[in-house]
């Protein structure tokens, strides 16, 4: 276990560093058509020291709260690192955050100044503050030069910086980092500069070798995300250099530009890897693409490799795997997979095509990771052993519990949440379930609470979507569906005799139950319906598609409580079909590939 001194904060590196022999030192890299911009130690040390001298100088006092929106970008760190210099607290939001989400978190963090990335954000921002009764006192736009105005009003202010990193300690708030809770109010996790320091110094321990300087990771997942987040961190605690990739849209050319050599992603990120993959072997290719993805299956999962399949192997690193690798840069040995169930066909494909992925769990209470596997100790379908210094216990009933350096202070200005979430010995409850192994490896088997994890990390609350789905009167149920999948779906259900006063109001009267499922005067309602309820929530959490169901939820069937309450599992598996088909599209494909080579 790598210790933490009590006096070191966030940015103790990053002076360190930036004043030492590593000033001249490649940390940071920003991707454009023309290549690559570097940022040396020197050059960040001087920017987040000249920011958070702005930010003091425009009235941001000690444990003030400033709210960063952004996405994934140079000037993202920057004010990050500059908030946290100038002894303040950043609050993250989602750049896709609806307005409810945004005015919930200014008011509820009481953030006094915002940072955001276009005049879009600021907009929204601003139509958020209308309704606060202590709103922030300004909205800087980073596209509209908004750093360099901190810059220009920090001369002279240098020295007031110097004072407050100084007094800065390891114990002090450093985010309050907000995640979406089962009543759909985001609850703000409180983390302190400690809590993020260890755990970036743990990961780096429980991973030798894949961090430090001479490693490099491309960076596309937003920072407001905590396994972003952590990862910054430790990229800025190990010295290992960071590019920030343009976009999803731009990914393959960054990548190539880029050249990573560790990358990093949510479960879809890799699955659709595989999917690109396929999609691009057309024609007499595509059953010498399959052929090798059953042949990658195959070797990763064998216990024994025969001739047969060695030479198998070797002739579709040749022909596929050699140009899969190359796809991504050509440098990437291993993936750190979180935030969401990662199939173990597409970890097992891609080992055996020479990209490990190291799956791992993690929550924003927790600082992100808690388990990892590790190159040397790798199980495919579990989420690895604890990070050291971090205990994992499953209790009685199967939930995961959690205690450790890592773990949250507690959810900001909710004492009962907080209280809640821990037990009379410290413990952590995740609301997860899983399985720990005879070798300590954890296996994930459920959620306690009902959060909703899409393939590509979003935490959706389902409560609140389907109480507004319901608001409709010839909708009798909804059940919002997406765990593990690309986006959020959601089962509906009809009430039988406000179905038949709808049908007789538009003139649809004598048709049966099952004729009006599929009546489009019936389907733009609910579609209606649906439309009211995404206006909650931001884009990524938003209902894509539905499917009204031929029947309703019942007792009798177990998919009710006696209070009526949704038994969300029964009801998955009772209408697995009809969720699947919400999902039918090219990646069952590949699903029945990997299907066939197990």
């Amino acid at each position: 276990m790598t210790p933490v001194d009590p006096a070191e904060h966030l940015t103790t590196g990053l002076w360190r560093r930036g004043t030492g022999a590593d000033a001249d030192q490649v940390i940071l890299r920003v991707l454009g058509p023309a290549g690559f911009a570097t940022v040396t130690w020197g050059d960040l040390a001087r920017r987040v020291r000249d920011v958070a001298a702005g930010l003091i100088a425009s009235g941001v006092d000690r444990g003030d709260r400033v709210a960063l929106m952004s996405s994934t970008r140079l000037e993202w760190t920057i004010a990050d690192l500059a908030i946290l210099a100038a002894g303040a607290i950043s609050v993250p939001l989602y750049p896709s955050a609806s307005l409810d989400q945004c005015r919930w978190i200014l008011e509820d963090s009481g953030a006094v100044l915002a940072i955001v990335e276009t005049p879009a954000n600021a907009e929204r921002v601003r139509d958020a503050a209308n309704a606060l009764s202590v709103p922030p006192r300004e909205c800087l736009v980073i596209e509209q030069h908004g750093l360099d105005d901190l810059v220009a009003r920090g001369a002279g202010f240098a020295g007031e910086v110097c004072r407050q990193v100084d007094t800065l300690r390891a114990r002090d708030v450093a985010t309050i980092a907000y995640t979406s809770g089962t009543t759909g109010t985001p609850k703000g996790c409180t983390l302190t500069h400690y809590n993020l320091l260890w755990t970036a110094r743990q990961t780096d321990a429980h991973l030798p070798g894949l961090f430090g300087p001479h490693a490099s990771t491309l960076l596309v997942l937003p920072l407001a995300h905590i396994f972003a987040r952590i990862i910054q961190f430790g990229c800025l605690e190990t010295g290992m250099v960071l590019d920030y990739a343009r976009s999803f849209d731009t990914l393959p050319d960054d990548l190539t530009l880029s050249r990573p050599t560790l990358l990093l992603g949510v479960p879809r990120v890799f699955e659709k890897l595989l999917v690109a993959a396929r999609a691009h072997a057309t024609g007499l290719r595509r059953p010498i693409m399959d052929h090798a993805l059953r042949v990658a299956l195959t070797w990763s999962s064998a216990d024994r490799r025969g001739p047969v399949l060695a030479f198998q192997h070797a002739c579709a690193d040749w022909i596929v795997y050699r140009k899969l690798r190359a796809a991504l840069g050509g440098r990437v040995s291993y993936c750190i997979s979180g935030g969401g169930a990662l199939d173990p066909s597409v970890a097992h494909v891609l080992r055996g095509a020479g990209i490990t992925i190291l799956e791992g769990y993690g929550l924003t209470e927790t600082s992100a990771p808690v388990t990892l596997n590790a190159p040397s100790a790798n199980q495919i379908g579990t989420v690895g052993r604890p990070l050291p210094g971090v205990d994992i216990r499953v209790a009685p009933g199967g939930e995961v519990l959690v205690r450790g350096a890592n773990v949250f202070r507690g959810y900001w200005h909710d004492d009962d949440a907080t209280r809640a979430a821990f037990d009379a010995e410290g413990w952590f409850h995740t609301g997860d379930l899983g399985m720990l192994d005879a070798d300590g490896y954890l296996r994930l088997t459920g959620r306690k609470k009902e959060l909703i994890v899409t393939a590509y990390g979003k935490n959706v609350a389902p409560g609140p979507l389907e109480d507004r789905i319901r608001h409709l009167p010839i909708v009798a149920d909804a059940m919002v569906v997406g765990d593990g999948r690309p986006f959020v779906s959601a089962l509906v259900t009809l009430d039988a005799d406000a179905l038949a006063r709808f049908a007789a109001a538009h003139g649809l009267a004598g048709r049966s139950a099952a004729d009006l499922i599929d009546e489009p005067t019936v389907r733009a309602a609910v579609q209606d319906a649906i439309a009211s309820a995404n206006q909650t929530v931001s884009p990524v959490e938003s209902i894509r598609r539905f499917r009204i169901l031929p029947r309703g939820f019942s007792e009798d069937a177990d998919e009710l409580t006696p209070t009526l309450k949704l038994k969300r599992g029964v009801i998955a598996a009772h209408f697995r079909t009809e969720i699947d088909a919400l999902y039918d599209d090219h990646q069952s494909d590949l699903d029945d590939v990997l299907r066939d080579g197990r």
